[in-house]
């Protein structure tokens, strides 16, 4: 699976970029070859707005660029602020059940020399995702990286906010190790489930 993630900071209205999402958006979006779905995410206090969505392959998801790009420019026009777009390659999704509506979501930006990522993956998969998706109130968790830059983004989704913020505490206690291995963190983004479509 590979992804392409919006990510609006200082946005100025949410709620209509969510309804831009999902009244105009996804009708396009399911129009184009390999669309595997999407998901909105916000952080209402900290005025951000990010936008997943997800592609069966890589080839699916860059010739979609081009065609979404007047798309991408009309959501910005309706929510504001400042908009990046990232590409990324999944290659970790673990769900014990879907993340709806209203679910928490824990958003980690990452970054490693592109040479180690995977052997990090390895360690990941090995040791840290059995200790996140054994927590109290775990939905789903999904890696993501572009391999080229070595960047990435860890989501997590909770059953509400008090389980990821427990998650949030276990997290800062693992870094050192992520560190060790040269992961760099930055810091995490706490947000709210506005909005699925996913096939």
């Amino acid at each position: 699976m590979h992804t392409r993630v919006l990510t609006f900071t200082g946005a100025k209205n949410i709620d209509d970029g969510v309804a831009f999402v999902r009244d105009t958006a996804v009708p396009i979006l399911q129009e184009q070859k390999g669309y595997r779905g999407i998901t909105a995410s916000a952080d209402r206090d900290g005025s951000v707005l990010g936008v997943l969505s997800m592609w069966e392959t890589e080839a699916a998801r860059e010739a979609s660029f081009g065609r979404l790009a007047e798309l991408r420019q009309r959501g910005l026009d309706v929510v504001g602020g400042e908009l990046t777009v990232d590409s990324f390659e999944q290659l970790v999704e673990e769900m014990a059940a879907p993340p709806t509506v209203g679910s928490a979501l824990m958003v980690t930006r990452i970054s490693m020399d592109p040479s180690k990522v995977d052997e990090n993956l390895a360690f990941f998969k090995g040791e840290i995702v059995p200790r996140i998706s054994a927590a109290p109130g775990f939905l789903a968790l999904r890696n993501m990286i572009d391999r080229k830059t070595g960047r990435g983004i860890v989501g997590s989704a909770w059953a509400d906010q008090d389980a990821m913020k427990n998650a949030a505490a276990q997290a800062q206690a693992r870094r050192d190790e992520g560190r060790a291995r040269g992961v760099n963190f930055d810091e995490d983004s706490y947000r709210e489930i506005v909005f699925t479509d996913v096939r």
